[in-house]
């Protein structure tokens, strides 16, 4: 599928399956997936369809979805050996989305040899479209503009900066020079659009599962961001291992921020 085509089913799964639920979701279309991991009858049902539009399109390619893996964690293994993949977030930010806040997100990221090649991050209440190709950049598309997204460094010293985290019991705790920190927008799909755009100048995270971090890792690198764990190492959207993971708008930033670490 060409990368038009990708976003325009975003588009057109959320308008049919999510927006409609914004706000008027019923009780019995919430559920625990685990205590407090909520998953809502839009997540389940937008994940079926963009999954079912790859698969006819790529039939050789793995479809990782986080309502699939849920039930079927071999899908990972699988996934992880796959020349061809993509992954598939139908609704992140589902505690967003259940509370009525607009900051949640439809994500695909495209890998091919376990390199993400194509990501889209499709939010439907902020009308946004955020995509990246690899060697081409990263692009915001909102009210019929279509603008380069290039990250700038923090301004002024390391106490002023704006740090976040979507761990909330993280929240409030300094990182050496760098102020407290204060909470994300709790949805990655929210999150790595706003640090490129510079609403915030890092974020750490503590879980890295592939469908919420692939799409942004991409949008972020391409648009001169590093993210990286602790020790150096860049994420890789094949890992299954939870480690304290570091997005940041620059490689200085990074440095500043992993010399000053009290939270391990």
């Amino acid at each position: 599928m060409e990368t038009d085509d990708i976003s325009t089913l975003l588009r057109d799964v959320a308008a049919e399956v999510i927006t409609p639920r914004f706000r008027s979701l019923d009780s019995g279309d919430v559920a625990e997936k685990n205590p407090g991991d909520l998953v809502t009858v839009a997540d389940r049902e937008a994940e079926e369809l963009v999954t079912a539009v790859l698969r006819r399109a790529h039939p050789d390619a793995v479809v990782l979805g986080e309502e699939a893996t849920a039930t079927d964690r071999a899908l990972l293994g699988r996934y992880a050996a796959a020349e061809h993949a993509f992954t598939v977030d139908p609704v992140d930010g589902t505690k967003n989305f259940v509370h009525g806040s607009p900051d949640h997100a439809v994500m695909v990221a495209e890998l091919v040899t376990g390199e993400v090649v194509r990501s889209w991050i499709w939010q439907p209440q902020h009308d946004a479209m955020y995509v990246a190709e690899r060697g081409a950049g990263a692009f915001r598309e909102h009210g019929g503009r279509r603008d380069r997204l290039v990250t700038q460094p923090p301004a002024g010293p390391p106490a002023g900066w704006d740090v976040r985290t979507s761990r909330r019991s993280s929240v409030g705790r300094p990182v050496g020079e760098v102020g407290a920190l204060s909470l994300s927008w709790v949805a990655c799909g929210v999150d790595y659009p706003r640090l490129v755009e510079g609403a915030c100048d890092a974020l750490l995270y503590k879980s890295t599962k592939p469908w919420d971090h692939a799409p942004g890792q991409l949008l972020l690198t391409e648009a001169g961001g590093v993210l990286r764990h602790l020790d150096g190492r860049g994420y890789d959207p094949r890992g299954t291992h939870d480690h304290w993971l570091v997005a940041a708008a620059d490689a200085a930033t990074y440095d500043v921020l992993v010399t000053g670490w009290d939270l391990r």
